[in-house]
């Protein structure tokens, strides 16, 4: 990755820290689920002693479920190995403030085992890992992710103390790009923005879509490793803004069976010199080789690598006939039936991967979509004709409809043995079959409506 120019220089840090502007710092890595996980520090005892030397976590973080339980199947972590420690060391060029956090700043750490090994299975590595594989090529990964989520009146507790049933939506009806819907709670969704790029990203646009209640808010996108742990840090922080609001959101991917939050990647490459290694103006349709061995890759990995675009159960509830959420294994130009979308043309050109949804860990997900590419220039994969209709309705590969069915796929996928090792494909496999066991122990509000006392 290229050296870059930190939102908040160590430097500074120090200053503001001596005049007790910041008085706290949060170091924080993203686990499975994409979920920031770490510790506060009084922000003195961080400049002596943590901002050199790093501190501890227990290793367990990276093999629990989505409750925290301690599971088993994991190799890193157990009770037979007794739960100890891996190292957190800071990534300086993640420094920021937090504006929503009086007195405080943030910066995001890298894993290592006590040998300074890295961790394998963490999600920052495993993108660092196709990232440094794109590099020996001479390429960098250009990302953006759209992040849908809908917001609603009661706060965190009460939907807690409501079992997530009968919440008030921000809004009653269909609001996709309405100024008058998106109005109705612009002063969340402003402080969201605001704080957003006083913590160093840069906003672009805020929108209404069609759940009631459904807004996006989008950024600029940026190199992949820094558009990964923004989008992760925009995701946390959202909420937080959202609760000292005294309202709610969520990101998951299907809260009803209306239409799902979904996170829309975008992918571009850029060569040695900057330039978008995907365009060749020259061409009729626009795209160099490069592109299209890109995006055949997209096309040969997306069902074996759909674990990491869709991680849940719940993922799967998106991928509906005419929900705008894709169901077949196909690409188009500014089609938006279909998994994979290019659009723009010549410097913005690039595609857009449509599976995941709003639930996704950006760092897995976009280390999937580098891998998948890779894979298409290493094997030279030619690139199908586009679809030029309605994909749901054509003759093409399904994306897997379950998160059985896709974990089965990660397990068996030689691509993904290939691209990540098979540490990381047991790791991932092993998470997915935690949550298969939770659900199929779980006794659902649909059963009980279903049986309690017609069966």
């Amino acid at each position: 990755m290229a050296d870059r120019t930190p939102p908040l220089a160590v430097e500074e840090l120090r200053t503001l820290v001596a005049s007790g502007e910041i008085d706290t710092v949060v170091l924080a890595f993203p686990d499975m689920q994409g979920r920031l996980q770490g510790k506060r520090f009084a922000a003195r005892f961080f400049l002596d002693e943590v901002l050199h030397h790093g501190t501890e976590g227990c290793n367990y973080l990276l093999a629990v479920d989505a409750d925290m339980n301690t599971v088993d199947g994991y190799a890193m972590s157990s009770w037979d190995r007794g739960y100890g420690d891996f190292a957190m060391h800071p990534d300086l060029s993640t420094l920021r403030r937090l504006p929503w956090h009086p007195g405080s700043a943030l910066l995001v750490a890298d894993l290592a085992w006590n040998d300074g090994s890295p961790v394998a299975a963490a999600p920052r590595q495993i993108l660092r890992r196709q990232l440094a594989r794109l590099a020996d090529l001479g390429y960098t990964a250009q990302v953006g992710t759209e992040l849908e989520f809908i917001v609603f009146r009661d706060t965190y507790e009460q939907a807690w103390d409501a079992n997530y049933r009968g919440l008030t939506p921000a809004n009653q009806y269909n609001i996709d790009y309405s100024v008058l819907g998106t109005g109705r709670i612009e002063p969340l969704l402003r402080r969201i923005r605001n704080d957003m790029a006083a913590a160093g990203l840069t906003v672009e646009s805020a929108k209404g879509e069609c759940n009631p209640g459904q807004h996006e808010i989008a950024f600029r996108y940026d190199e992949a490793l820094v558009t990964c742990d923004q989008h992760a840090i925009y995701k946390t922080g959202a909420k937080e803004i959202a609760a000292q609001e005294g309202v709610s959101l969520t990101f998951m991917a299907k809260y009803n069976e209306r239409e799902g939050n979904s996170c829309h990647i975008h992918l571009s490459l850029a060569d040695a010199d900057g330039n978008n290694a995907m365009a060749a103006v020259a061409r009729r349709d626009g795209m160099s080789d490069v592109m299209r061995h890109f995006l055949a890759g997209q096309l040969a990995a997306l069902r074996e690598f759909s674990l990491l675009y869709a991680p849940n159960i719940n993922s799967y509830k998106r991928f509906q006939p005419g929900s705008f959420a894709p169901t077949a294994v196909a690409w188009g130009h500014d089609n938006r039936t279909c998994a994979l979308r290019v659009v723009g043309h010549g410097r913005s050109l690039r595609f857009e991967n449509r599976l995941p949804g709003g639930d996704v860990n950006p760092h897995l997900a976009v280390a999937a979509l580098v891998a998948a590419g890779l894979h298409g220039i290493e094997q030279k994969l030619e690139l199908p004709e586009p679809c030029p209709g309605n994909a749901y309705t054509a003759a093409y590969e399904h994306v897997p409809t379950t998160l059985r069915e896709a974990a089965e796929l990660w397990e068996n996928s030689a691509i993904a043995r290939a691209a990540f090792g098979d540490e990381v494909v047991a790791h991932y496999r092993n998470m997915a079959r935690v949550e298969l066991d939770a659900y199929d122990a779980a006794v659902t509000d649909w059963e009980l409506r279903r049986s309690f006392e017609r069966m």
